[in-house]
Order: structure tokens, then C-alpha cells, then sequence
């Protein structure tokens, strides 16, 4: 029996390679299809299932290329309609992989399809369960994703609520949990770093288990719910619906582009030129009105969060070797129309002689000694700033930026930050694209501002 996790930490996503008797199954894959493939030739085994434990909306799943790559059958749960060819599990139904059962336990709550997938070993023992965004280490899925029709949150955490205490508690605290994400997703508020525990340690530690009633359990997963990212609905849409090859997005978006075809394109699509560099490399120059969201962060949900139409051109300009997978995360969740790459990154563009811009930057101790200049914006999110933050800044959550910028005059100084540097560079190439020139980002956060004098409250 091979069990294998392939987390990706961009996305705090776990995909699971199951294989037994050279069958093998693939539960909740990424859009790129390859290294589950190579692990089954690897092995010389057959991918005979794609297994989905609900609709997702974080990111575009990869189960339609799997499954036309492979002929592997694509499995939900009971009440999943989609428009292309899958298996409606029955609650309860079994699927056998070598020596392997795998169970269907229909488990709604997070969204009316939801299917946790039991795993028993060959010796009829229970092993594992894959909980989908059921249940998390250290938390539950949020309930408020798939409110329709006269379907609440509160009616969707009660389905959880009976789906937790019915279909999951009740088996032996030995059993391994495997989610579908862990810290940093925005489809829970309290997951654990770790990616897999026992559920016996899931029963006492686990907020949400912990609940004696089904009304204690409402009010604690519904608490402190923050805005869902404006893609959600649009990758579960396309989840349950299809979407373009990927291997076509790719050869698409691959494209070199020399600075004069770069610009022309730009200006015959009206494509975003998304420059994926490092904060400091992006700083120090970049093409004008260029947004910055950096590859080496949270870059697919942010990008999620804050272009919101999915068919939006976008022409990227990357480092020397990161065009590719720059192009690949954008797939992941859902954005399919890259026009092609700046050939030679952004040197070439300054060795064409075209124009480019830059963003001020200050140390924290330079800025401790400017503090009280000009108006401190603070970029991260409420929950945070209301920790600890500046005396007197101002709080733009960064995915709500656009709604705060009548609140200042295009022409004051502003000083932006947020934890540690990363937002505050895509709020300032944001900002600096909507014509605010007097910028000043604060070069690591509020964890370098604590170091200095700068007062806090």
C-alpha cells in the first residue's frame, strides 16, 4: 500500500496518490496532471480513479486532463451534477484499488456534495479518510461557500455539524486524517500547519469537535468568517462544468516576447502586465502601471483575490527561468489566458531603452525616523491590525484596497506596510498604477517596525 501527500504550499493544498496492486487513485489532483502520472508509470501501475471530495473553489482541480490522459474514472459524491462524464458515488458505496477498499461517506456541510473517502487496508482494517474541506487538522470547512436558493450558512454548518457526528467521530481514533488544506487556505480561519493527524487527536483538540451541541458548533464555525476571495465562484463553476486543456493554457501562455512585441501585445489585447519578481526586484524598477504579486508567496490567491475577471489577458514579465511556472499557477486557479512573456525579463526591457518606473523604499529604522511625515497605510488584514499596529495608521486590507482610495489625496505621502513586506509591494504597485505617486513602501513590515521606535498600539 503507497500513500503519498503532494502538498503545495502556494495554495496550502494537499492532492493524495493512492496505489495498491499496481491500481491507483489520485483524490483531489492539481490542474497539471504529470506528476501523477510519472508516479504511476514510475511504478507500473494504472490510475484507475479520480477521486473529488467536493466542488472546489480554491483552485481549478485536474481531474477532466487526468482523467482523459489516463481513462481513469472520475468519482463524486451523491449529490454532485456535473456537465461532463463521472461516477455519482452512493453514500456508502465501495470502490476496491488492488487490496485497497475505498468507501464513500457522503458528508455535506461545506458544500452539499462533500464526500469524505474512507480508506481500509487489506486486512478489512479502517485506515485513513480523506476529508476533503470536511474536516481540517485544527478546524472544519467553512459552511458559507455554497449558500443557495433558500439554503443558509447556518442550514449548511448544521449538515456538518450531523455530518461530523454521524459519519466520522464514531470511527476508531487510530485512523489517519488527511485534508485537503492546511494554514493559510481561505476555506477554514484555524488550520493547523501540520497536513495529517490522528483523529483521535482531532476529537480533544479540535475547536469544532469539541462542540457539546449542534447550536455551540453553529455559532463557533460561523464566528469570524472573513469575505471569501472573489474567484471562489468561478473555480467551482469550472470545476463543475470543464475547462480548457491544460496543455493548451500552457503552450499558450509560454510564448517569448521581445520588448517591442511584448508592448505591441499589451496594447492590441489591453492584457495586465503582471510582473511576478521578488518585492525588492520589482521595487527598484518595473514596467509602468505593472502590478506586482510575487511568485515566491501566496501568489495564486492573491492573484485569485484581486484580478477579478478570469479571462482577463495577462503578460507576464518574471525572472529568467520562472516563466513556466508562473504560467502554470495561474492555471491552477483558473486564469487561462496568458499572452506570452517578457523574453530576457526585465533587464531586456531596460536595455530596449523603454520606460520604466520605481517604487521608494525605507528601512523601518529610516522610516522611525520619518514616522509622523505622511500617512501610514496599513495593508493586512483586520484580524491582524487589530492586534497590534502603528499609532495613527490606517488599515486598507489589501483585498479591499480599491474601496479606500477616496480616502486620501493622490498627491500625500504614504507610507505602506503590512507583515513582512510582501503585500505592501502588490498594494503599492497597485496604488502606484491608480496614479498615486507618493509612495513610500516600509521595506519589512510591522516586524521590523516593532524592532525600532516607531509607537504601536
Amino acid at each position: 500500500m503507497i500513500i503519498e501527500q503532494l502538498y503545495t504550499g502556494c495554495l496550502a493544498q494537499g492532492a493524495y496518490y493512492i496505489e495498491s496492486e499496481g491500481e491507483a487513485a489520485v483524490i483531489d489532483p492539481l490542474r497539471e496532471t504529470a506528476p501523477y502520472q510519472k508516479k504511476a508509470e514510475r511504478n507500473g501501475a494504472w490510475i484507475k480513479y479520480v477521486f473529488e471530495t467536493h466542488f472546489h473553489a480554491d483552485f481549478v482541480s485536474g481531474h477532466l486532463d487526468l482523467a482523459k490522459k489516463t481513462g481513469a474514472t472520475i468519482v463524486y459524491g451523491p449529490t454532485a451534477q456535473t456537465s461532463f462524464e463521472s461516477h455519482r458515488a452512493q453514500d456508502g458505496e465501495v470502490f476496491k484499488l488492488g487490496k485497497l477498499t475505498i468507501k464513500a461517506l457522503h458528508t455535506p456541510g461545506h458544500t452539499p456534495e462533500s464526500t469524505t473517502y474512507l480508506l481500509v487496508d487489506e486486512n478489512g482494517k479502517n485506515h485513513a479518510i480523506f476529508t476533503g474541506d470536511t474536516l481540517f487538522i485544527g478546524d472544519v470547512g467553512r459552511p458559507d461557500l455554497a449558500i443557495k436558493g433558500n439554503l443558509t450558512e447556518q442550514d449548511l454548518a448544521g449538515m456538518l455539524y450531523d455530518s461530523l457526528h454521524m459519519k466520522i467521530m464514531p470511527l476508531e481514533d487510530d485512523v489517519i486524517v488527511y485534508p485537503a488544506h492546511g494554514a493559510g487556505s481561505a476555506c477554514g480561519k484555524n488550520m493547523s500547519k501540520e497536513t495529517t493527524d490522528t483523529l483521535g487527536n482531532q476529537k480533544r483538540f479540535n475547536y469544532a469537535l469539541r462542540a457539546q451541541t449542534k447550536e455551540e458548533f453553529i455559532k463557533a464555525v460561523l464566528d469570524g468568517l472573513t469575505k471569501a476571495p472573489a474567484y471562489f465562484a468561478e473555480n467551482a463553476r469550472l470545476n463543475k462544468e470543464g475547462y480548457e486543456a491544460i496543455d493548451d493554457v500552457m503552450e499558450r501562455g509560454h510564448q517569448a516576447l521581445s520588448p517591442e512585441a511584448f508592448e505591441a501585445a499589451v496594447n492590441e489585447t489591453g492584457a495586465l502586465v503582471l510582473d511576478v519578481r521578488d518585492a525588492p526586484d520589482f521595487a527598484k524598477g518595473f514596467i509602468p502601471n505593472a502590478i506586482n504579486i510575487g511568485l515566491h508567496g501566496q501568489f495564486a490567491p492573491w492573484v485569485g483575490a484581486l484580478i477579478p475577471d478570469l479571462k482577463q489577458p495577462i503578460a507576464l514579465v518574471t525572472a529568467v527561468g520562472e516563466e513556466e511556472e508562473a504560467v502554470r499557477r495561474l492555471a491552477r486557479v483558473g486564469y487561462d489566458h496568458s499572452i506570452g512573456y517578457l523574453e530576457g525579463g526585465f533587464s531586456s526591457w531596460q536595455k530596449a531603452g523603454k520606460e520604466v518606473d520605481a517604487i521608494d523604499s525605507v528601512s523601518a529604522d529610516a522610516f522611525a525616523r520619518q514616522h509622523g511625515e505622511g500617512t501610514v497605510v496599513d495593508v493586512r488584514r483586520p484580524d491582524e491590525f487589530a492586534v497590534e499596529h502603528v499609532r495613527d495608521a490606517r488599515n486598507w486590507p489589501l483585498d479591499t484596497l480599491n474601496e479606500h482610495l477616496t480616502e486620501v489625496d493622490k498627491t500625500e505621502r504614504l507610507y505602506i506596510h503590512c507583515a513582512g513586506g510582501y503585500r505592501s509591494m502588490v498594494a503599492a504597485s497597485i496604488l502606484k498604477a491608480r496614479g498615486f505617486d507618493n509612495l513610500v513602501n516600509v521595506e519589512g513590515g510591522i516586524a521590523a517596525m516593532k524592532k525600532t521606535t516607531v509607537p504601536t498600539d
